[in-house]
């Protein structure tokens, strides 16, 4: 009986996983057979000014044709993450069945219906339709504007839309919307409606099948070569070589120059192999000297542990998703999948924060394991839950599709209270229980040395300055396209790209950590505990100074509910960037700080 507990517990555990993944993943369905003359379902889905992404609203707010009953199409957390509100519409279409000029419904709208649509208009709403998990994209209306003395202002509505649909055997392929030979019903002064008189609509659409040589299974290649989105990704070569570049010069920097400057002090201090630890501070300076304080435990070491496990964390969960997509596990046609991901992941990897975070605060001498827990749960999805209160309460106001409905909120926080969080406690426990001693090549005195001024060169802010720069750099052409992606209309498929600009950043951060944390010691300051965090943890922030530099030069974004969903969030992203390169740079120092103690001659 004994035996067979483990497996129980076992057991139950991917019990958890495997429900967990059904509720919230948007698993990928097969391929849907159609038989000729079968109805192919059209879902509307949003709308929204096209240069505000995240500023969506359902189809349905506008005045527009639609069914007497309203019935929504069941989605998964990812795409209710995005926006998405399908819902099913008038549009008759049948498998492989040309229709011409067929009439959808005819409406008359008053004159504020018509004031709503001639707004929508001119801030350039475009429209988001589903035809078998394809989106199909266009413009609500036409928008002229001409001359300047006499002015002219020209605004109509597309009240017949021409679907082109491409089929392979009993599969559709692709769908698109086309307005080309159609003329717009003008919305000019009420759309030449007295006043109190109705505007009289009369929608339409035709449907054409063509037939493709495409199999199911590539049809995402045709969506990626047709995009009613700009299409501005492509590998960027000199960006990749920059890069490169850069990690060679750095590394070739640590390795090469501290490497000697190392094997010089290595010489120095190694001079005389029978004197002690401690004789050796009599006439000695550097790094040397302050070797009975370099491991002397750090104020704050809980929240140093919970920035660390977090850090590692956020790791785990980055390289996760950037090889779950080199798999192919994310297809572009499907809403949400990264979404649902993520948060799936982030569950599941809260036990890499609470093994970590417990697991050295332990090693270090703390006594507070249990605060340390919550505090390292809370470090991240506390100003996550802050930020999503402020944005989603902005959506709301504004009646967005983005404001997230109370069954997804219930649903996040069944995740992060049944999962998540004991996760990271049982992460804790184990890592406390499995903790050892703090292994140190010199013992610590009781008393702390006097640290000596120190040049403004070798201040925090200086090397704050200087380690955040050089990671940004790294990244800063690379992370264009990922705002562009993220904050744009782009699809982002370059993922073996982004997995090598990872671990550029990586590398970059490790090593300008190591060559700051020398440059310190060096100095006889051995306050290198909170610094090497800080050092290129402070990349964050140049993430964030260029997110505001996107926003005003680089996008054409406006308004309230895009600038606080934008700033929000972005601010989220940084501390994410801080909190892992933050964690990689730590590690990297400490792991330099107990070679060159541990290669000296000392008993």
């Amino acid at each position: 009986m004994r035996q067979e507990a483990p497996m129980q517990r076992c057991s139950g555990g991917v019990l958890w996983v495997w429900a967990l993944a059904v509720a919230v993943l948007p698993w990928t369905e097969g391929a849907v057979n159609y038989k000729l003359g079968d109805k192919v379902t059209l879902y509307v889905n949003k709308v929204g000014p096209y240069h505000n992404p995240q500023e969506t609203y359902h189809y349905y707010t506008l005045p527009v044709c639609r069914p007497k009953e309203v019935r929504h199409k069941a989605l998964s957390l990812g795409e209710v993450l995005d926006g998405d509100r399908m819902a099913e519409s008038l549009y008759d279409i049948r498998f492989r069945e040309n229709t011409e000029r067929k009439t959808l419904c005819q409406l008359t709208l008053t004159e504020a219906e018509v004031e709503q649509l001639r707004e929508a208009i001119e801030e350039l709403y475009y429209f988001e339709f589903v035809l078998d998990d394809i989106p199909i994209w266009g413009f609500v209306g036409y928008m002229e504007e001409s001359g300047f003395l006499p002015h002219s202002h020209k605004v109509g509505l597309w009240t017949h839309l021409d679907f082109n649909i491409e089929y392979n055997g009993k599969s559709v392929i692709f769908a698109n919307v086309s307005v080309k030979d159609v003329k717009p019903v003008p919305l000019e002064g009420g759309g030449g409606a007295g006043p109190g008189a109705g505007l009289s609509l009369t929608h339409s659409y035709s449907v054409r099948w063509f037939e493709s040589h495409l199999s199911y299974e590539r049809r995402a290649e045709r969506q990626q070569d047709h995009s009613f989105f700009p299409k501005t990704l492509e590998i960027h070569w000199l960006s990749i070589i920059n890069s490169l570049v850069l990690v060679v010069l750095l590394l070739g920097f640590v390795i090469i120059i501290l490497m000697r400057v190392l094997k010089n002090d290595f010489a120095r201090y190694n001079v005389e192999e029978d004197r002690g630890c401690d004789d050796l501070d009599q006439g000695d300076n550097g790094w040397k000297i302050i070797h009975t304080d370099v491991f002397r435990f750090p104020p704050y070491r809980s929240l140093l542990c919970a920035i660390l496990g977090v850090g590692a964390q956020f790791l785990t969960l980055a390289t996760a998703i950037i090889i779950m997509a080199l798999l192919g596990m994310f297809k572009v046609h499907r809403h949400g999948a990264i979404n649902s991901a993520a948060i799936v992941l982030y569950a599941l990897t809260s036990c890499v924060s609470g093994y970590c975070s417990c697991h050295f605060y332990t090693q270090i001498h703390g006594q507070r394991w249990v605060w340390n827990i919550i505090l390292t749960s809370s470090l991240f999805s506390g100003p996550l839950f802050l930020t999503w209160s402020v944005v989603n309460s902005v959506h709301w106001w504004s009646g967005s599709t983005q404001a997230l409905p109370v069954s997804t909120v219930l649903l996040l926080l069944a995740v992060w209270g049944l999962v998540g969080f004991p996760l990271t406690v049982i992460g804790g426990i184990v890592g406390k229980n499995k903790a050892g001693t703090f292994q140190a090549p010199c013992r610590t005195r009781n008393i702390a040395r006097q640290i000596p001024s120190q040049p403004w060169y070798k201040h925090t802010i200086v090397h704050m300055a200087i380690g955040g720069f050089l990671p940004f750099s790294a990244i800063s052409v690379e992370l264009y396209y990922i705002f562009a992606t993220v904050w744009g209309r782009e699809h982002y498929t370059l993922y073996g790209i982004l997995l090598c600009v990872f671990a550029i950043l990586l590398s970059v951060g490790a090593c300008i950590s190591v060559a700051l944390t020398y440059f310190l010691l060096s100095g006889e300051d051995y306050r290198w505990w909170w610094r090497s965090v800080l050092s290129t943890g402070s990349t964050g922030i140049f993430i964030f100074i260029y997110s505001v530099f996107y926003y005003n030069n680089r996008s054409s974004m406006s308004g309230l509910v895009q600038s606080v969903e934008f700033f929000g969030y972005t601010m989220l992203t940084a501390f994410v960037f801080s909190l892992m390169l933050g964690t990689v740079s730590f590690c990297a120092s400490l792991a330099f700080i107990r070679y060159i103690y541990r290669s000296l001659k000392m008993d």
